[in-house]
């Protein structure tokens, strides 16, 4: 079968589909109607079922929008089983007056589709669809498929398979939450930091008193604060916290002007910390505040302000516990005593990173599927980003080969305004994940010696 062909004689359906799927808010946070997750969902097994599933149905769990699971059998006894996954919720469209269209309303832009959720990760559960069209719902190797309904705010399912490992049991998994570092540049993604988060709070006084009549004896609880916030980083902008590990990048990364762009850097102003963009993002810990408690500006009083409070990001090394890296900032905030004082510092749950072992067949399944797809040879990159159920399923599933790859692209602005995905990277995902299908069960077969 030429793929590159018979996928070009699917895109016309796949991007009518896409967008009929990016026309539901299916948010999935609080506050959002559960009935628009609920219509995704419907659509989701309709699709399915229409491309040839017959098993498909729904895990429900207390708490979380429901999951759809379906199966595809392996062709024979000695074909493999890949899971495929995605997610159907999407982020909030924050504030709507930023984008230039309306961001439940799919706008067509220069080569692709601009809507809330289009890349991630609506054209990646799209991508599972093509490829199972693309085969006549009769794939080379057995299918798990998992395209859950509340990934964006996190549920109860992070950490359901590994209670349930028959269910999720296969030789490879592609999780397509991911996609390119560029446009045309197909990337694996072979790690994701680790992430956790911290409070830090002081109090020093009862309550407020004037600051003519007791600054510069009174402990002023900001001035504490700032003060312990600012050890965090050295003069350079790298983490100073001893404990938490880094190391060098050696794989693909963003040159200097396209990070410059993707963050919105303001001209003039430099980026911060040292050693290469690859290492500062993803190989390296990140400590950022996120949060601030303060007397505000506008109707400040001249007064030693006696309580403050900041809420602290920390991401760490894919290879790095968590808990150990936020022991090390805990730890390292409690002992730093700024003028004497001493801070509250409480961490809140963690979870953990992940990296990939590279060297299987699978891995080299796709990186020959993946040139197939976009014509190019593939590149490693990693995230400063967390997919909590990775973890999830690699523990059901412990001897399975994780790939990370799909049609989102670094410059898609997911979780942005404006949000698009473009149906060149839609097109290569498709191809890429069906070559994958034909080149792992062949290397699966050659492994077991067993014929084509």
């Amino acid at each position: 079968m030429d793929l590159s062909s018979t996928v070009d004689g699917l895109m016309d359906g796949l991007t009518a589909d896409l967008v009929r799927l990016a026309e539901i808010p299916s948010i999935a946070f609080p506050g959002y109607p559960r009935s628009e997750v609920i219509r995704a969902h419907d659509l989701l097994v309709a699709l399915l079922r229409e491309a040839g599933v017959e098993h498909v149905e729904s895990i429900d769990l207390p708490g979380t929008s429901p999951v759809i699971y379906a199966e595809v059998p392996p062709p024979d006894p000695d074909a493999p089983t890949v899971l495929l996954y995605g997610h159907y919720d999407v982020q909030p469209p924050g504030d709507e007056s930023l984008w230039l269209s309306p961001p439940f309303e799919p706008t067509p832009v220069e080569g692709g589709l601009r809507a809330r959720g289009i890349a991630d990760d609506k054209s990646n559960v799209i991508a599972h669809l093509g490829v199972l069209r693309a085969y006549g719902g009769r794939p080379p190797t057995g299918l798990k498929i998992v395209i859950e309904g509340q990934e964006e705010y996190g549920s109860a399912f992070d950490d359901h398979p590994p209670t349930d490992p028959d269910r999720f049991a296969c030789d490879a998994m592609v999780i397509a939450d991911m996609g390119n570092l560029r446009p045309g540049t197909p990337t694996l993604t072979t790690g994701l930091r680790g992430v956790a988060e911290v409070v830090v709070e002081v109090r020093t006084l009862a309550e407020a008193r004037h600051s003519g009549g007791f600054g510069g004896a009174a402990p002023d609880a900001l001035l504490a604060l700032v003060r312990a916030l600012s050890g965090l980083h050295d003069e350079r902008g790298d983490v100073a916290v001893p404990g938490l590990r880094r190391e060098e990048w050696d794989g693909a990364s963003y040159t200097e002007r396209e990070f410059r762009e993707l963050a919105a850097v303001a001209d003039g102003m430099p980026l911060t910390g040292s050693g290469s963009l690859g290492e500062r993002l993803w190989s390296g810990p990140a400590i950022t505040v996120i949060g601030l408690d303060a007397p505000s500006v506008d109707g400040a009083a001249s007064a030693v302000v006696p309580y403050a409070r900041a809420k602290l990001n920390l991401r760490v090394h894919p290879r790095q516990d968590p808990r150990e890296a936020t022991g090390a900032l805990v730890r390292f905030l409690r002992e730093s005593r700024p003028y004497g004082i001493e801070l509250t510092v409480t961490p809140s749950d963690a979870g953990p990173g992940f990296e990939a072992a590279t060297g299987g067949p699978a891995y080299r399944a796709a990186r020959t599927a993946l040139r197939e797809g976009w014509g190019a040879e593939p590149q490693f990159a990693a995230s400063g980003g967390s997919i909590p159920l990775v973890n999830g399923l690699a523990r059901a599933a412990p001897n399975a080969e994780v790939l990370l790859f799909g049609a989102q692209d670094g410059l898609c602005a997911l979780h942005a305004p404006n949000e698009r995905v473009l149906l060149s990277e839609l097109r290569g995902a498709v191809i890429a994940e069906a070559a994958f299908l034909r080149e792992y069960a062949a290397a699966f077969r050659a492994q077991r010696g067993t014929p084509r």
